[in-house]
């Protein structure tokens, strides 16, 4: 992965939002905005949700053959991340998540008790004008 898309992946935008795009049961899209982390070491974006969000219950419905696309945009400049999307309820990897995206936006996230972290395990990576 190039340094400026890590750069750019890496840095605050504590004031942005992505977009994650998941698919319906009936194979239409859903996009919605969200905060996430990249840990380029797993390879592996995390978003934090409510287990009975849609987008959770896209990515559950969906199986070992879920897919998800998040796109971070800053003016033109724009980094997505696709990939094998899952989504957990265990307590280690809800509180790496939540410690990622504190770490990200210097605050924690929502902490609803039925809490979970959507994973995409990243294949795909395209950028502009980073």
């Amino acid at each position: 992965m190039p340094t400026a898309v890590r750069a750019f992946l890496d840095a605050p935008h504590a004031a942005a939002l992505a977009t994650l795009a998941t698919i319906r049961p009936d194979g239409t899209p859903h996009v919605t905005p969200v905060r996430f982390t990249f840990d380029a070491a797993a390879g592996l974006a995390r978003v934090t949700t409510r287990a009975g969000t849609r987008k959770a219950r896209n990515v559950a419905a969906g199986g070992p053959m879920a897919r998800g696309a998040l796109c971070q945009a800053d003016g033109f400049r724009w980094v997505t991340l696709e990939g094998r999307a899952a989504v957990s309820d265990d307590d280690t990897r809800v509180a790496d998540a939540v410690r990622r995206y504190t770490d990200r936006y210097r605050m924690a996230p929502p902490a609803p008790p039925d809490l979970v972290v959507i994973e995409i395990s990243v294949e795909r990576v395209l950028s502009l004008n980073l």
